[in-house]
């Protein structure tokens, strides 16, 4: 049932075509959770972490979720695409919740739509903005202490964004991704992230190229939203032990240093005590915005980064003679950095057997993207073989793979 509310792709061709008022597809949504039985401001209950960006905002929502749950706090997590299951989606302490809650929630949220419907909308919310409703209840319901929300496209228009009382926002790295969407620069998605801003609602950027971290300043300002700067992980861990990453990969620094700053602020905002001790920071203006503050991570920041698991995203999995590298990169910088950490990790782990080594590419890429741009980044991997998947999910004799 859950499939006949359409697929990703179908979703984003639909409203290419139908090119309606953004805005109008965020009150749709507000409408399907009123139908539902909750207001937008029961959401509040729930002490968001709204986190939007291009790359890594998936990592940053995994080691923000992991190092609140160190805290031994209750944690709701909300994210997208699954790679397996769909119940990866929606997770409770960083468990993706079982079948039985899972059908137990999606049939209660199905009936209630079906039996509210009126003429004003369609009964049935697509896929995705059906599961945000559904994660909304499961949260609510299981009573979680924070949930942290990954914003699905964009963020001014994303159907997360009914969210009116975050405790904190997040943007990781802008980049270029969802163009008929989004805009084809990098400023037009910069407006688009800083969508998620609220007034008096602190937010945690990462460094950005110039234009785009100006509107996402100018974006803020707008909107009254005290915007800061993650300071690099190096200067947090100025005066200890470095940190340890549980995710793989040079490019995990950054979202690190925003995880730290987002679960920091959540527990300061929380009155929570283990927020650590602030380190005396000169507020400077580097590239337009006050830096945020650094602190000494405490022992439950150390054991949750280094905790951190995110499947699919700098992953080694070593099976027997075969050793997989996976990374799900799609836009050209994330495919570099996924270079970078497949090149490095080559190097750190030389066959100490002296066998011989293939190197074989497995590849998938889905139809919006410039499948050829992304495997020339790949060339200097060096690979023996190259395997590549359409995006056929059944058998169709009319379709060319």
């Amino acid at each position: 049932m859950l499939n006949t509310l359409q697929t990703n792709a179908g979703y984003l061709e639909q409203v290419k075509r139908q090119r309606g008022d953004p805005q109008t597809q965020l009150e749709a949504m507000e409408l399907y959770l009123a139908l539902s039985g909750l207001q937008v401001e029961d959401l509040n209950r729930l002490n968001i972490i709204h986190v939007t960006g291009t790359k890594g905002k998936g990592s940053t929502c995994a080691f923000t979720e992991h190092i609140l749950r160190s805290y031994g706090l209750k944690t709701g997590f909300f994210s997208s695409p699954h790679l397996v299951q769909v119940r990866e989606r929606i997770r409770i302490n960083g468990q993706p919740i079982s079948p039985e809650l899972f059908t137990k929630h999606f049939w209660r949220l199905y009936h209630r739509l079906e039996e509210t419907k009126d003429g004003s909308c369609v009964s049935m919310p697509p896929y995705f903005r059906f599961l945000t409703l559904m994660a909304f209840h499961v949260f609510l319901q299981e009573k979680v202490d924070l949930a942290v929300v990954e914003v699905g496209i964009g963020g001014a228009y994303d159907c997360t964004n009914i969210i009116r009382k975050p405790v904190v926002c997040g943007v990781s790295s802008l980049g270029i991704d969802h163009t008929s969407l989004l805009g084809d620069t990098l400023e037009k998605i910069a407006w688009q992230k800083g969508g998620i801003f609220k007034q008096g609602v602190p937010a945690f950027t990462v460094l950005q190229p110039k234009g785009p971290l100006a509107v996402l300043r100018d974006r803020a300002q707008e909107i009254s939203c005290p915007l800061y700067l993650c300071p690099p992980l190096e200067a947090l861990e100025e005066g200890g032990p470095p940190l340890t990453l549980g995710l793989e990969g040079e490019h995990q620094r950054s979202n690190a240093a925003l995880a730290l700053q987002l679960a920091h602020c959540w527990l300061q905002q929380q009155d929570h005590r283990g927020a650590g001790e602030l380190k005396a920071s000169r507020p400077s203006f580097l590239r337009q915005l006050p830096l945020a503050p650094t602190f000494q991570p405490t022992f439950q920041m150390r054991l949750g980064l280094r905790n951190t698991e995110w499947p699919g995203r700098t992953q080694v999995l070593r099976r027997e003679a075969l050793t997989w590298y996976l990374d799900g990169a799609h836009t050209s910088s994330s495919v570099q950095a996924c270079v970078r950490w497949f090149r490095q990790t080559l190097q750190g782990s030389l066959r100490l057997s002296g066998g011989p080594e293939v190197r074989v590419l497995l590849f998938n890429s889905t139809g919006d993207r410039d499948s050829a741009a992304l495997l020339k980044l790949l060339q200097p991997c060096q690979f023996d073989y190259a395997v590549f998947c359409p995006n056929l999910i059944e058998v169709s004799s009319t379709d060319s793979a």
